[in-house]
Parts: C-alpha cells; sequence; structure tokens
C-alpha cells in the first residue's frame, strides 16, 4: 500500500545500552511501519557506509585502541558521512529512517562513559556532524545494567561475537545508562523511555503506543 504517508520523511533513533534488544525492536519497528504503508529506511552507526564499515572496524574490532579524543572524532566522521550519503536522500525522499544509534550515543559512551563530559564546543561539533538531520523521535531502552549484561555474556557465550565496547567494566556501562537516563530527563519533548525489560511484544506494544501517542502514525 502506497499513499501520501510516504510524503513527509521522518527520523527515529533508537538509542540504549549493549543489550537492551533496541536492535531487535528497530527490526519489528521496520514491519510495523511497513505493513501501515509507509516507506521505511533501516540504518545503524557505525558503520552503514563504505567508508562508515571502515571506521567502524577500526573502532570495534581493529588491534589498535583509540583514546577517547580520536576516539570521539572517529564516530562523528562517520555520522558525517552516514548522514550524507544515507540520511539525507532518505529523508528527502519521503522515508522514514529507522537508524540504530546517533548523537545521544556518543553523548552517553564518548562522553560520560570515557569522562569527556568537559569537553568544550562539543555542541558544535555534533552539530557539525549532524548536517542539520536531528531525530522527530529518540526511543530510550532502558535496562538495569546488571540484565544488560548478562544478555551480553549469553550472547556471546552462544557464538555472537562481541566488540570492544560490550567488554567495557560494569562501571563504564553504569555510566553510560546514567547518562541516557539524564539525557531523557532533560529532553523528554523528543526522548521516551521504553521498559526493555519486559518481553519483545510487550516491548513493541510501548514502541507502537509511542508513535500512536505523538501523532506520528
Amino acid at each position: 500500500m502506497t499513499d501520501g504517508r510516504n510524503s513527509a520523511g521522518r527520523l527515529i533513533t533508537f538509542e540504549g545500552g549493549d543489550g537492551s534488544g533496541k536492535s531487535t525492536q528497530l527490526r519489528m519497528t521496520e514491519t510495523w511501519l511497513s505493513e501501515q504503508g509507509y516507506k521505511v529506511r533501516v540504518t545503524h552507526e557505525p558503520g552503514d557506509t563504505q567508508l562508515g564499515k571502515e571506521i567502524r572496524r577500526l573502532l570495534l574490532e581493529g588491534e589498535y585502541t583509540p583514546v577517547p579524543e580520536c576516539e570521539l572524532l572517529m564516530f562523528l566522521a562517520d555520522r558525517a558521512q552516514h548522514v550524507r550519503e544515507v540520511m539525507m536522500p532518505a529523508l528527502k525522499a519521503g522515508e522514514w529512517v529507522l537508524c540504530d544509534r546517533y548523537s545521544d550515543s556518543t553523548m552517553a559512551y564518548q562522553l560520560a562513559g570515557r569522562k569527556l563530559a568537559d569537553l568544550q564546543g562539543l555542541g558544535s561539533m555534533l552539530n557539525f556532524a549532524e548536517l542539520g538531520v536531528s531525530p522527530d523521535l529518540t526511543l530510550w531502552f532502558d535496562l538495569p545494567v546488571t540484565e544488560a549484561l548478562h544478555r551480553i555474556r549469553s550472547r556471546s557465550s552462544m557464538g555472537e561475537a562481541s566488540t570492544r565496547l560490550d567488554e567495557e567494566s560494569q562501571s563504564f556501562h553504569e555510566s553510560v545508562h546514567a547518562a541516557f537516563a539524564k539525557l531523557h530527563s532533560v529532553h523528554s519533548d523528543r526522548i521516551s523511555r521504553i521498559d526493555a525489560s519486559e518481553a519483545i511484544d510487550r516491548v513493541q506494544q510501548q514502541i507502537q503506543s509511542v508513535f500512536t501517542e505523538r501523532g506520528l502514525v
């Protein structure tokens, strides 16, 4: 089904700690929106461009570990390429873009997690990398750190490869979680909290309710 619903592109970002289930819910949301007649583009950060794939490898799987300042700049470089090459064309074409991680992850992981919170000029750096593209809605998948780490370990035991960020200390992940909570409290007009501790279907119901309550569908 196609109709006027595709005339205006939207950017919906899926945020949260590792193990929160946001990637699974993004795919389920893609299916649901497609069934409603919307044209949907699924994407992620880092690594959804050819250049970005190499940046992702260096960031998460490479043999060299970047210092926090370098890590931040590499994530921002990936974002600028991603926005220009993937997001802007999709939004211009009237597609709904569902993005797994965006600038809130930079705030939580690189600033809070890496203790770069006092970095001057960060707002301007984030805006520069976004090229004027900001989310219409952000879904924050809130899951206690202990449960998230249990999920990460379970995935690893089943053979799923972990990333360098997955393997960070519990204190790092707690700092990230606290940063997401603060972002939600400050930007509740844009960020909706999703209780990610519930069953998969119940989490999806929460997401659909948010879309309806905010008048997006």
